[in-house]
């Protein structure tokens, strides 16, 4: 499909009475249709892998166009430049989250840009890199442990940040690692159980929100089956 062909088709999905509502999420990016989630997977099944067309689709600004063009770009030709250039662009939770579990997680760069990324005071930019620790903990099933051992000290320091936007993926980012086996779900507890003594508000929601689910009977009989 066309650049133009695939704008008309999100056009003739648009569902603007939806758009108030999504603002009780929290989403209230400028430049949306009103488009549901599955619409959008439906038609990048259709549309297939296209690395210019996901370039073009960026570039209109459109929300949806946006989210479409996370689920049918190709990892594999992602660069540095075009992850700095997008996660500039973020300006809203959800396009933040798909693309990065869509498709910055599957890129080369994805570890490197956590370092960067979490360093970058800017609210969606921050959000990004711990985004890419919880997808990461859950779509790179072969990584090693100690990758994402290394990674907790960075949720230490930046669990502090009180920002919505950055704390509620902080949170997240240190649940997928605490859940992800039954060797790095003591270990994730444990920096809970060091952030509950920071003072902190946010360190401490991030702590008590985390170990109400890392030492729930679910998720430890979960992490014990592998």
């Amino acid at each position: 499909m066309t650049q133009q062909e695939v704008l008309k088709r999100l056009h003739s999905l648009a569902h603007p009475a939806s758009i108030e509502g999504k603002k009780r999420w929290n989403i209230t990016a400028k430049n949306q249709l009103g488009i549901t989630m599955p619409q959008l997977r439906s038609l990048a099944k259709t549309v297939g892998r296209n690395h210019d067309l996901a370039l073009a689709l960026w570039k209109t600004g459109i929300h949806e166009a946006r989210i479409l063009a996370s689920m049918i770009d190709d990892p594999a030709l992602v660069t540095e430049q075009q992850m700095d250039s997008w996660t500039a662009d973020f300006d809203s939770w959800d396009v933040c989250d798909q693309t990065c579990g869509n498709l910055f997680d599957k890129t080369k760069y994805a570890y490197k840009k956590i370092a960067q990324y979490s360093a970058d005071d800017r609210e969606f930019v921050r959000r990004t890199a711990f985004t890419l620790i919880a997808t990461l903990a859950v779509h790179d099933k072969e990584q090693c442990d100690a990758r994402f051992i290394s990674l907790l000290p960075l949720i230490k320091k930046y669990a502090t940040d009180d920002r919505n936007f950055v704390k509620k993926a902080v949170n997240w980012a240190l649940r997928q690692i605490g859940k992800r086996n039954a060797t790095l779900n003591p270990i994730a507890i444990a920096t809970a159980r060091q952030l509950l003594k920071l003072d902190s508000s946010s360190a401490r929601w991030i702590a008590r929100d985390a170990l109400r689910e890392l030492e729930s009977e679910a998720v430890k009989k979960r992490v014990m089956k592998g």
